[in-house]
């Protein structure tokens, strides 16, 4: 784990602005009847403009059947996590998770929401809002000379509170120059374990919860990860640097 400096920390500024603005302007985009293959090309038309590079398009870790084909990861009601971008419709009521990185000026800010388009349901706002919730309460937890397991714990314990599917086999991690770095940050543990967390720790904190189970299924493509039970999944993600001060969101969002 490379620790970054206060002057590094401002560097990576731009990158979460960047990517905050991306999936602000994603979410006002969004409507019935478009596919996720069109939010794509919105994200890559931003890209473009800004001069940014895509860390996901052809990115091709050993799980993955083919090198990533988009910029975004599109996941729909019980698409959890790493959903291709498709010609896939979109329909009034759908809950859409969308997860974007970028590189901007050499570093990387990645980040996700979840919302639900047209008609609202009070099933997919509790899961959506418990989500968020369970981001916030760890990203209080990321304090200086404090432990992951504290982070893990506060998301799990939202989690667990709330009854809903949460599966701690992928989580957030380090980020910097580049996408995925170290320390890996589970979504569960015990508080008082794990790494310190010194000033200059930037880590992408990311639960995800399920309406039914905690059991999920990887599709052939290697990538789409959905819910076992076909229930609803939300996804929601800040990259968090740990400052003297307490935790800094580079990704929030206005």
């Amino acid at each position: 784990m490379a620790l970054k400096s206060p002057a590094e920390i401002e560097q990576m500024r731009p990158a979460g602005r960047f990517v905050a603005d991306v999936l602000t302007s994603l979410r006002e985009y969004a409507r019935v009847g478009m596919t996720t293959n069109d939010l794509d090309a919105h994200a890559r038309e931003m890209i473009a403009k800004a001069g940014a590079r895509s860390v996901y398009l052809g990115y091709h870790p050993s799980f993955g059947a083919m090198p990533y084909p988009g910029v975004l990861c599109t996941s729909v009601n019980d698409h959890a996590l790493h959903g291709l971008p498709s010609d896939r419709v979109l329909a009034d009521g759908d809950v859409v998770s969308i997860d974007f990185a970028c590189e901007v000026e050499g570093w990387v800010a990645d980040s996700a929401l979840t919302f639900q388009l047209g008609t609202t349901t009070p099933e997919a706002q509790r899961l959506i809002s418990t989500t968020e919730q369970a981001l916030a309460a760890g990203i209080a937890a990321a304090q200086p000379g404090g432990r992951m397991g504290d982070v893990s714990a506060a998301i799990g314990r939202v989690a667990r509170q709330s009854g809903f599917g949460l599966n701690t086999d992928f989580g957030g991690h380090g980020v910097g120059r580049t996408m995925h770095e170290d320390p890996h940050v589970p979504n569960d543990g015990r508080p008082g374990t794990g790494i310190r967390l010194k000033p200059g720790t930037v880590i992408a904190i990311e639960p995800w919860l399920m309406a039914g189970s905690s059991e999920y299924v990887i599709d052939d493509d290697g990538w789409t990860i959905r819910s076992a039970d076909g229930a609803l999944a939300a996804h929601a993600e800040h990259t968090v640097a740990i400052t003297k001060r307490g935790p800094v969101v580079l990704t929030a969002r206005d």
